[in-house]
C-alpha cells in the first residue's frame, strides 16, 4: 500500500495529489448532474463536501470510485485509474442504501472489509479476525459483535459501516454523510475517529449537510452545485461569498477563527 507523507503537516498539505479529477462530467438521463468539475484533493486533509439537495455531491464520489460512469472526463487516485487503486480506498455508503434486514451480525458486516486484501478464494481468518475486533472496539461497538444488525439503532449500524472502512487500513477514505441520522453521542464519536484517521495521514473525504459544523470539524471544503464552485483550506474559503454562490440565498455564517 501507499504510504503516505509522514512529514507533512495536515493543514498544509505536501502537494502531492490523492484525487485528481479533469473535465468530468455525469449525467441522468441525459441531464447533467456534474458539469465539468476539474478538482484536486490534497493528501491527507479532512474535506468536506457541500451544496444543496440535488447538487451532485454522492454523484460525485460514485463517479470517482467508478460506480457510475461519466459521459465525459476522467478520475485518477494517486496518479492511476481508480480500478487499479483499489486497495486504497475505502468507502461508506449513505446508510439508506443499505439493506439493513439482510440476516449477518455486526462483526461479520466489519470482516466483510476484509475481502478486498483476500481475494475471493481465501476466507477470512483469525488475522481479519482479531482486526475486524479491533476496529469494533474503536467504534465503540465491540459489546454488539454478534448483533443482528437489524437489531441495531441507526447510529449504532453507521459506527459499524465505518469499522468495515477502519479494517481496510485504506490510504482514503470516501464517506457518504456518515452522520445522517445519529445521536450527538455518535456524531462525536465519528469525528472524533475521522480526526484520528487524518493525523495518521490518511485523506478523508465526506458528504456533509449541516454548514455550521463545517469549521469545527473538517480542514478542507469544496463548494458543489452541478459544478465546482470552490475548494480548499476551509479559513480561506469558507465564507459567505462562496456560501451564497453555492446555494442561491445570501448565506450569514459565523465562522469562529
Amino acid at each position: 500500500m501507499k504510504q503516505p507523507n509522514e512529514n507533512k503537516n495536515t493543514t498544509d498539505p505536501s502537494g502531492v495529489m490523492v484525487v485528481q479529477i479533469d473535465d468530468l462530467t455525469v449525467a441522468y438521463n441525459y441531464k447533467p448532474v456534474l458539469w465539468d468539475i476539474d478538482l484536486e484533493i490534497p493528501e491527507g486533509v479532512l474535506m468536506a463536501i457541500v451544496g444543496p439537495n440535488g447538487a451532485g455531491k454522492s454523484t460525485l464520489i460514485k463517479a470517482i470510485l467508478g460506480i457510475l460512469k461519466p459521459i465525459a472526463g476522467s478520475v485518477s487516485i494517486y496518479g492511476k485509474p481508480y480500478n487499479k487503486q483499489r486497495d486504497l480506498v475505502a468507502y461508506v455508503p449513505q446508510k439508506g442504501s443499505v439493506d439493513w434486514d439482510f440476516p449477518t451480525t455486526a462483526l461479520d458486516v466489519v470482516m466483510m472489509g476484509t475481502y478486498g486484501s483476500l481475494g475471493w478464494i481465501k476466507r477470512p481468518g483469525q488475522k481479519e479476525k482479531k482486526a475486524s475486533l479491533e476496529a469494533l472496539e474503536q467504534v465503540g461497538m465491540l459489546a454488539f459483535k454478534n448483533r443482528q444488525i437489524s437489531q441495531l439503532s441507526g447510529g449504532q449500524q453507521q459506527r459499524i459501516f465505518l469499522a468495515r472502512a477502519l479494517v481496510q487500513d485504506a490510504s482514503i477514505y470516501f464517506m457518504d454523510e456518515p452522520f445522517q441520522g445519529v445521536d450527538a453521542t455518535t456524531e462525536i464519536a465519528i469525528i472524533n475517529i475521522l480526526k484520528a484517521l487524518r493525523k495518521a495521514n490518511k485523506t478523508v473525504i465526506v458528504v456533509h449537510h449541516d454548514l455550521q459544523t463545517v469549521p469545527e470539524y473538517f480542514d478542507w471544503v469544496t463548494f458543489l452545485n452541478v459544478k465546482k464552485i470552490a475548494t480548499g483550506p476551509v479559513k480561506d474559503i469558507f465564507n459567505d461569498d462562496n456560501l451564497t454562490k453555492t446555494y442561491g440565498i445570501n448565506y450569514k455564517v459565523s465562522i469562529q477563527k
